[in-house]
């Protein structure tokens, strides 16, 4: 994260975060696409990477809401904390999505035994948010005690 944040401002971070979260909608937003339709996908690729097979399984709904949905509205989330600067609540809420993350990413690999490109790119994305979450909190953190300990 020091790397990042040589060529990223703390304040600068927020517009990075945001970017992200809207790359996250976009992505979930084609996978609740895959979701409702019922005709060939774009990301069925062979056997093993089949979006189509991922979306129609019946863990792509909790209590009959789709998981994009979910993730539509998680990425929404992130987005407005990233730009309101709510860096403890954006790290919370990006550890939550990278814990559920992981957990759809399991049941891919070892349930379904197959792969949907929109999520493992989801996948990434909110890996990305929750380190970058991270380094922002961490920055500031250190930002403020160095300006405590010069007082």
């Amino acid at each position: 994260m020091p790397l990042l944040l040589t060529f990223v401002s703390i304040e600068q971070m927020r517009y990075l975060i945001t970017l992200f979260a809207l790359a996250g909608v976009v992505v979930s937003v084609l996978a609740l696409r895959v979701h409702t339709s019922t005709g060939s996908e774009p990301c069925s690729i062979n056997e093993r990477w089949d979006c189509g097979v991922v979306n129609h399984s019946p863990f792509a709904e909790i209590d009959h809401v789709p998981v994009a949905i979910l993730g539509i509205l998680g990425y929404l989330a992130l987005g407005a904390l990233g730009y309101t600067r709510q860096r403890f609540l954006l790290f919370l809420v990006a550890i939550i999505g990278l814990g559920f993350a992981l957990r759809l990413t399991f049941i891919e690999e070892y349930v379904l035994e197959v792969w949907c490109l929109y999520c493992v790119i989801s996948q990434v994305i909110i890996a990305i948010l929750a380190l970058l979450s991270l380094g922002w909190l961490t920055a500031e953190y250190l930002e403020l005690k160095r300006a405590v300990c010069k007082a």
